[in-house]
């Protein structure tokens, strides 16, 4: 048998929904809030804007305001983009609260608990070894180890005696990447 993968399958992880903020609440000790239904308030000051993007605390229900755009002149946002926070693009909503630069901004993580799904192929008997390349639809931290296990259906210490791959296993990445599969290690 060659060293040579003879297949090659897809994974793809992909959001099954918005995930949850985890950003302190100014009224409870909560420090979790949703986007809810998706709302931005566009507020106009002359020729200066202010857009935020409306998150609820998931205990009192209060409504808090992620700065997205602070004072920039009306002229500086494209049209498409301004008629997007004024009609509340759902498309909108997910890219700014999945925006690394709004989330350090706000200083907010996101908690991806039961927010994503695995879609792979069944996995054939033959042949082996058997090349698997994983890509992340939106920025999904999650350990390889964990979404190999989850996969495949195996135990973790199976992974790491069947699986070659160059990134750390045991590491959370958000980044595409691809492993080799191989029948048995001995």
């Amino acid at each position: 048998m060659s060293s040579h993968p003879h297949i090659v399958l897809p994974w793809a992880v992909r959001r099954t929904c918005l995930p949850l903020l985890t950003l302190q609440c100014v009224d409870c000790p909560s420090g979790r809030a949703t986007t809810g239904n998706g709302r931005f308030r566009v507020n106009a000051n002359g020729k200066l804007l202010d857009v935020w993007l409306l998150v609820n605390c998931l205990s009192c229900d209060r409504t808090s305001k992620l700065t997205v755009h602070d004072r920039v002149p009306v002229r500086s946002l494209p049209a498409d983009l301004l008629a997007g926070y004024t009609a509340n693009s759902p498309a909108l909503v997910a890219d700014t609260l999945l925006a690394p630069s709004i989330a350090r901004r706000n200083r907010y993580a996101l908690d991806w608990d039961g927010c994503w799904e695995l879609h792979a192929p069944p996995v054939p008997e033959d042949p082996w070894p058997l090349q698997i390349t994983v890509t992340f639809d939106d920025p999904v931290p999650i350990r390889p180890e964990r979404l190999i296990a989850h996969g495949l259906g195996i135990s973790r210490k199976e992974v790491a005696r069947r699986v070659k791959i160059d990134i750390p296993l045991n590491r959370k990445t958000t980044l595409d990447f691809s492993f080799v599969l191989v029948w048995s290690v001995h």
